[in-house]
């Protein structure tokens, strides 16, 4: 298994009390070195404008970097909800977080191997045209979407297990019959989208879930609702949108995963991809904000993703 990240990704600042901070992925390094996964480490390399512009226009991205201050930290969005921010160090951070699911690709098709990308910012709630919930680029689309140009995969399947729903995913793909996304997360809660009746083409599969929910029930809904239908899909290629943010101890959301529970999640997101996908998977972190969730959380999904389960 290889994991890619990039020390650019730790210098994106947010500011001091911001939950999207550069521990979470040192947190997250720190817990896979000192356990006993064999994995190999690979530098995220920069993504470039014409690939990131299968997704987002180009016009979009430059106003983005455009944006970014000499110093100091500025919200992209009105207040007083600007909690998307840039800071001088953004741009690299932002390019590295997407170009590592762009070599995960070209890994997973060349040599079958199974990667995580341990970047930030995350990006399952970067829309088309619109940088929002700490999002710029939406990653793990450019990936789905630079699988399909690149190397002829016809089906994708996103699956989503971050607490907040993906709003971004849902609407990059919401009428491309090729790509299936499939998302358990609290409802209602930011982005406030998500309902189960938003259904795309009939490739959108939302579960949404109760605040208080419990690991056991969380995976009954997520089995039913969204991983049968995936199943229906058979998917060449499975992307995961992995956020942590549904454990007990997150402060964001109110879902009590155990941290067992992540492992349990990810195997069966595997086993359907042993069925369809050869066992092609690529994950993406997203969210996850409590450092002991998240480091905990991170081990249980690496060892289902690990390829001899």
């Amino acid at each position: 298994m290889i994991i890619y990240s990039h020390n650019d990704c730790l210098k994106k600042f947010n500011g001091k009390t911001h939950p999207e901070r550069k521990e979470r992925l040192e947190s997250i390094i720190s817990s896979v070195k000192s356990s006993n996964l064999k994995v190999k480490y690979k530098e995220a390399p920069l993504a470039d404008l014409e690939t990131i512009a299968l997704v987002h226009p180009k016009k979009h991205i430059e106003k983005i970097f455009s944006d970014i201050p000499k110093d100091g930290i500025v919200g992209v969005e009105k207040e007083p909800y600007a909690d998307t921010m840039l800071c001088p160090d953004s741009k690299n951070a932002i390019l590295r977080s997407c170009g590592a699911g762009i070599a995960a690709a070209n890994d997973l098709m060349k040599k079958n191997e199974r990667v995580f990308c341990a970047v930030r910012p995350p990006g399952h709630h970067a829309e088309t045209m619109r940088a929002n919930g700490f999002c710029f680029i939406n990653n793990i689309a450019v990936s789905a979407r630079y699988l399909q140009k690149k190397y002829d995969v016809n089906k994708i399947a996103i699956i989503d297990f971050d607490v907040h729903h993906g709003n971004g995913t849902q609407e990059i793909f919401y009428k491309d019959h090729s790509v299936a996304y499939g998302s358990s997360h609290e409802f209602p809660l930011f982005p406030g989208t998500g309902a189960e009746n938003e259904k795309g083409v009939g490739n959108i599969f939302n579960a949404t879930l109760k605040a208080g929910l419990t690991g056991k029930d969380f995976i009954e809904i997520f089995d039913q609702k969204v991983l049968r239908p995936i199943d229906k899909f058979k998917p060449e290629v499975i992307l995961i949108s992995a956020g942590f943010d549904a454990h007990k101890r997150d402060p964001l959301a109110n879902i009590n995963l155990e941290s067992e529970d992540f492992f349990k999640i990810t195997k069966n997101i595997v086993d359907i991809a042993k069925i369809h996908s050869e066992g092609r998977v690529i994950s993406f972190l997203e969210g996850g904000y409590d450092l002991q969730a998240l480091s905990e959380g991170i081990i249980e999904h690496l060892n289902g993703l690990k390829p001899h389960i």
